[in-house]
C-alpha cells in the first residue's frame, strides 16, 4: 500500500497506532511520522564526516533500540533518517543549496518527495568533497542498516499484520 499522505500527522500518535503506519517507499513519511520524529531528528546531521559520523552512529543506535523494544515503526523512522542522510548528502554534493529541482513544489504535493514534473538543475562540476564523504557514511549504516536479521524479521511481521 502506498505511504498515506491524508492522515492528520499532528494528531496521530504512530507508536500507539502502529496499524496507520505505512512502509511506502524510500523515505515517505520521515519528517511527518511522530513520535518518532521528534525523537531522531535533533540527532540528523551531515554538513562533513565528522557530523555524518556522529549522526549516522546515533540514529544507528535509535534503530537497534527500537529493535530491541519491538518498536518496527521506531526501526524504520530511523532507517528512513540514515536514508535521508545519505540522499540529503548527495544532493548537497551535486547541487549547490541542496536545490535539486527548479521551481516550487506543487501544494498538491507538498509533504512528498520527487520532481513532481520538475526539470532537475544543472549539477555542480565539482561535488563538495565533504558532503560526498558524509553521504558514504550515511551509506554504509543505511547498507547495514536494511539487512539487518531482526529489522528484516519486524519488517516482515508487520506487513503481514498491517500490510506494507
Amino acid at each position: 500500500m502506498p505511504f498515506d499522505y491524508t492522515l492528520d500527522f499532528h494528531a496521530v500518535d504512530f507508536r500507539q497506532h502502529p496499524e496507520l503506519y505505512r512502509v511506502g517507499r524510500g523515505e515517505q513519511g520521515v519528517l511527518l511520522v511522530q513520535p518518532y520524529k521528534g525523537e531522531i531528528l535533533s540527532h540528523w546531521r551531515f554538513k562533513d564526516a565528522a557530523a555524518a559520523t556522529e549522526s549516522s552512529e546515533t540514529i544507528y543506535g535509535l534503530f537497534e533500540a527500537y529493535l530491541k523494544a519491538e518498536d518496527f515503526v521506531g526501526a524504520d523512522m530511523a532507517r528512513k533518517f540514515i536514508q535521508m542522510g545519505f540522499t540529503r548528502a548527495r544532493r548537497y554534493a551535486n547541487h549547490r543549496g541542496g536545490k535539486k529541482y527548479d521551481g516550487p513544489v506543487p501544494d498538491d504535493k507538498k509533504g512528498q518527495s520527487g520532481a513532481h514534473g520538475r526539470a532537475e538543475l544543472p549539477r555542480i562540476d565539482h561535488p563538495d568533497v565533504d558532503k560526498v564523504e558524509a553521504a558514504a557514511i550515511f551509506k554504509r549504516k543505511w547498507d547495514e542498516a536494511k539487512v539487518h536479521p531482526e529489522y528484516l524479521r519486524q519488517k516482515e511481521a508487520f506487513i503481514a499484520k498491517y500490510g506494507k
